[in-house]
């Protein structure tokens, strides 16, 4: 099996050889105070537990289900807050972009962009995010099959960009509901990027509660330990303190006290998965 190479997302080394990382923090920034919260909470946890951290939070929610729906701070008042985080807290940022217009000013602020799932076909912003001077990290498409996202690697690959991070977040299956194909991760590897596994998402239920999606985090922990076991390079998951209060994705989200206990055996099937790789 080909194993992804190495490369730094700000202080973050991900790839080849490079422990397991997490990209976590609220699905969109809620305000300033909370997200700075959030930040400083989910740091002090991976700094104990050993695991490196990357910051995440979207300053915009552009496909929510319903037009009421809360969207986010908007791109100015938004990279100011995520600028604010990483230089404050000295962690990596990432966060999500929507149009090639957002990619220069978002680059300059951020570590890594995010193209969301919806958009991972999207020609224009998948050349536009490669030019930038940021990682980029690719969220697969609910409607792609693990070896069709070839075609999106090599579109940003095209640009000279070799920083790519590969995120499964599940697959569209019936009506308001995704699963995951385990074998999406080996598959997904042998392309040679780092794979991340979007564990949170992956529990979403679109439009699961009429106007918005609804979710299944009780199964956060054990499709966590699955996709570690199966080798994937990082994780991905939405935090929040009080879920049931969010103002976006709440419904799939892991509450922050669950996270140290739950990254502890994580860290521990890694070790034993990575120890024994070919």
């Amino acid at each position: 099996m080909k194993v992804s190479r190495q490369f730094r997302i700000g202080s973050v080394l991900v790839g080849r050889g490079a422990p397991l990382f997490l990209i976590a923090g609220p699905c969109v920034i809620e305000n300033s105070r909370h997200c700075r919260a959030m930040a400083e909470k989910i740091k002090s946890v991976t700094a104990e537990v050993g695991i490196p951290f990357i910051f995440k939070a979207s300053f915009d929610k552009a496909n929510r289900s319903s037009i009421k729906s809360y969207r986010g701070p908007g791109l100015s008042e938004g990279l100011e807050i995520l600028s604010s985080i990483r230089e404050d807290f000295d962690v990596p940022v990432l966060t999500d972009i929507h149009e090639v217009s957002q990619i220069s000013a978002v680059a300059k602020v951020v570590d890594c962009v995010q193209i969301p799932a919806f958009l991972s076909r999207q020609t224009d912003l998948l050349l536009a995010a490669g030019l930038s001077s940021s990682s980029v990290n690719v969220k697969k498409g609910q409607f792609l099959s693990p070896w069709d996202v070839k075609h999106v690697l090599e579109k940003i690959a095209s640009t000279g960009c070799d920083q790519i991070l590969l995120t499964e977040r599940g697959t569209s299956f019936g009506y308001n509901n995704l699963i995951v194909d385990i074998r999406s991760f080996p598959v997904m590897r042998e392309f040679g990027y780092p794979v991340v596994y979007d564990v949170t998402h992956s529990l979403q239920q679109p439009g699961g509660e009429g106007s918005r999606s609804g979710g299944q985090p009780q199964f956060i922990k054990y499709l966590a330990r699955a996709g570690v076991a199966a080798g994937v390079d990082g994780l991905f998951m939405e935090l929040h303190d009080t879920p049931e209060a969010a103002l976006s994705d709440g419904a799939n989200a892991l509450e922050m006290s669950q996270l140290g206990p739950l990254l502890r055996q994580l860290v521990m099937i890694n070790k034993i998965v990575k120890e024994n790789e070919p």
